[in-house]
């Protein structure tokens, strides 16, 4: 504080007339003495009220109360000696709280007991089982899901040198293997089966559900909390993480009695709710807070700076990164991964048995700049820094840790389907079944020759349905409904409950699956037929019964193993929409077309997006056996259940053992508030 009075006009320690050093020294001491028991008292009430606003908010307050606290300080001094301008202060308590916290973890760090008490309190935790209890006790296992980053993507970062940690894991202690998603290869679907057990009925990140007029998005609160519901209900089993589990981060709790940012809890009311006590928990500590606030506005100004300089070289392809996204990104690069990395940390000093944990700053980004852009490696250095620093917490736990790295899919590059064809494809549905259209894609303009025969297409289809009589045209409220999740389209015709033939969508609209299955675009159509069941319709009219659907055949030519099984899984769902579309996938050059505005996606079939990586302890058993492939959630789950087992004597029979209900193990482990978090599903709305 002295030094800071010393160094900047607008902030004294002194009388006007001046003081004596002695004097000067006192009132110093006086300032930072009310400012350290300010910090220490009123600041967790202000970050708990502060839970009541947006996240997103929250770290650039920081500044502002933390000024606002020294401010109250000053005055508190005698003599009215001390004074500051407002933004001054500002800049005084953030350089105090980063001086010591800097500090007093220096001078901690050559005690491990104290070190340990550090980073205790840094994530707030109070469990019954702090370090030094006494006894042997299994090994925990953390589960660290990196969301978005496939298992090539990690493979060339750890050889590349982006990711040390990675490296010197894979060239050691752990073994790595790939696993194939389902046809959903998206968060929802994925984590949803990895942590519960069962993925079934989830066709996409959002559907249409025609029996109760309901549109289903993964990562809104009551749907992840309906979602876990039918997931509890269908396997009779409470999820990975019901005996002394921690959720952090996810869209789902696996059935843990601790949970912070869980997206499927965060739908109710009431001291029920903790899903937010993450934030509170971590910004307690204001060293925290500003750290996490300067990275955060660091984070924006990079993003900014980033995407000017993607325009001005004219990079494709490329997607619009402008009016809040840089804000978003930054929350998911600094804010959520600082938040989740610390309440991790504190779960493995309070000794929990299992931990999942989702970062999500790679998936953020690579939607944005490319999966394999230089933006999205530098995302990936950072997430190396957060694997190395819960490695050196491990050391400080009380019992030993397995480190579990795992995603829950990848992401496919490639230029989107407006920008490749010069509509959406909301335009050329509607274009088909005989509805206006934006006059953007009537008159869009281009000498790509793919773009030329999607217009002929377009073309086509505007002709033919203007052709038809008066009793074709599509009935009231029957104006189909088109959802995008990456480069898997869902369209449903919400004026019927149940799914609509090929048959009925030709009397409806005889253009509609001929301008989908021609156009350049799109890869192949999911539809039911009267006379064959299911078919997946390809170029040129052909028309495959799922029966006799196989891989590496039209119409799946180039989309890699298992996507015939994939297909013919989904089509079984009850939610399954009346046309699911998939975008082309190019195998030379690994692109797709995503219909919404990213340039990195994922949610179907093609590509890296399906091929997602599980990095293990060599203590562990192999996921499969030699020669075997890792697919599917479901599968993943049954492999993440057995490794839970391994190391805590006899196993447990359980629902990853033959498919049925079994152990759902204790899940009224007490919360970080003192509330027990009850292992049953979140209500279906808010």
């Amino acid at each position: 504080m002295l030094a800071l009075a010393g160094a900047l006009p607008d902030f004294q320690l002194q009388s006007p007339g001046g003081d004596s050093i002695t004097r000067t020294a006192v009132t110093a001491a006086w300032g930072a003495g009310a400012f350290g028991l300010l910090t220490a008292l009123v600041w967790p009430v202000v970050v708990r009220a502060l839970l009541l606003v947006p996240a997103l908010v929250l770290g650039l307050l920081v500044f502002f109360l933390n000024g606002s606290l020294l401010l109250i300080a000053l005055w508190l001094i005698p003599d009215g000696r001390g004074a500051a301008e407002p933004e001054t202060a500002v800049v005084v308590a953030a350089v105090m709280s980063a001086v010591a916290s800097a500090t007093s973890t220096a001078l901690a760090v050559r005690d491990d007991d104290a070190y340990r008490r550090r980073l205790y309190r840094l994530a707030h935790r109070r469990g019954p089982r702090a370090a030094g209890d006494g006894g042997e006790q299994p090994p925990g296992t953390v589960f660290v899901q990196l969301d978005g980053v496939g298992c090539e993507v990690l493979r060339r970062a750890a050889a590349d040198g982006v990711m040390p940690t990675v490296a010197e894991w894979l060239d050691t202690t752990h073994r790595l293997t790939p696993w194939h998603t389902d046809w959903s290869s998206q968060t929802g679907a994925s984590q949803l089966g990895i942590l519960h057990g069962t993925n079934h009925d989830v066709p996409a990140f959002r559907w249409y559900e025609k029996d109760r007029g309901r549109l289903m998005v993964s990562n809104r609160p009551a749907s992840a909390g309906e979602l876990q519901r039918r997931a509890v209900e269908r396997t009779g089993d409470a999820g990975l993480l019901a005996s002394d589990g921690a959720s952090r981060g996810n869209l789902f709790s696996g059935g843990a009695g601790q949970v912070a940012l869980v997206l499927s809890v965060a739908a109710r009311r009431g001291r029920a709710n903790r899903s937010r006590a993450g934030y509170f928990a971590y910004f307690s500590d204001p060293a925290n807070a500003v750290r996490t606030a300067v990275s955060f506005i660091a984070e924006v100004l990079r993003e900014i700076g980033q995407s000017t300089r993607s325009r001005l070289r004219g990079d494709r392809p490329r997607v619009g990164r402008g009016g809040l996204y840089p804000f978003i990104r930054a929350f998911a690069t600094v804010v959520e991964r600082d938040v989740v990395v610390a309440a991790v940390m504190g779960d493995m000093l309070a000794g929990r048995s299992a931990v999942y944990a989702d970062l999500v700053a790679y998936d953020e980004v690579a939607h944005h700049s490319g999966p394999h852009s230089k933006d999205a490696s530098m995302v990936l250095e950072r997430l190396d820094r957060s694997l190395a620093l819960i490695a050196k917490v491990a050391e400080h736990a009380p019992r030993r840790y397995r480190i579990v790295v795992l995603s829950d899919h990848g992401q496919s590059p490639g230029e989107t389907f407006e920008a490749a064809y010069g509509l959406t494809l909301k335009d050329l549905v509607r274009a088909g079944c005989g509805l206006p259209v934006s006059r953007r894609a009537e008159r869009s303009k281009s000498g790509a020759e793919a773009r030329d025969a999607a217009r002929d297409a377009l073309r086509s289809a505007l002709h033919r349905t203007l052709d038809q009589g008066a009793e074709e045209q599509p009935a009231t409220g029957s104006e189909p409904v088109v959802l995008a999740s990456g480069n898997l389209a869902l369209i449903s015709f919400p004026d019927t409950e149940e799914r609509l033939s090929r048959e009925q969508i030709d009397r409806r609209h005889p253009a509609l699956l001929r301008t989908l299955a021609n156009h350049p675009g799109i890869g192949f159509l999911l539809v039911r037929s009267e006379e064959h069941g299911s078919v997946a319709l390809g170029r040129d009219g052909t028309a495959t019964p799922l029966a006799e659907l196989a891989d590496g055949a039209p119409p799946l030519t180039g989309f890699g193993r298992g996507a015939a099984a994939a297909v013919r899984r989904t089509d079984a769902f009850p939610h399954v929409a009346d046309i699911m579309v998939n975008s082309m996938y190019d195998p030379g050059t690994g692109t797709v077309h995503a219909f919404e505005p990213q340039i990195g996606s994922h949610g179907g079939l093609g590509g890296e997006q399906s091929h997602a990586f599980l990095l293990y302890p060599a203590e562990l058993s192999a996921p499969v056996a030699e020669g075997a492939e890792l697919v599917g959630a479901e599968q993943l789950h049954r492999v993440l259940r057995r490794w839970l087992g391994e190391g805590h004597g006899p196993r447990i029979s359980t629902a990853g053992d033959t498919g049925d209900a079994g152990d759902t193990g204790d899940a009224g482990v007490t919360g970080d508030t003192g509330t027990a978090e009850p292992s049953t599903p979140a209500p279906t709305s808010p």
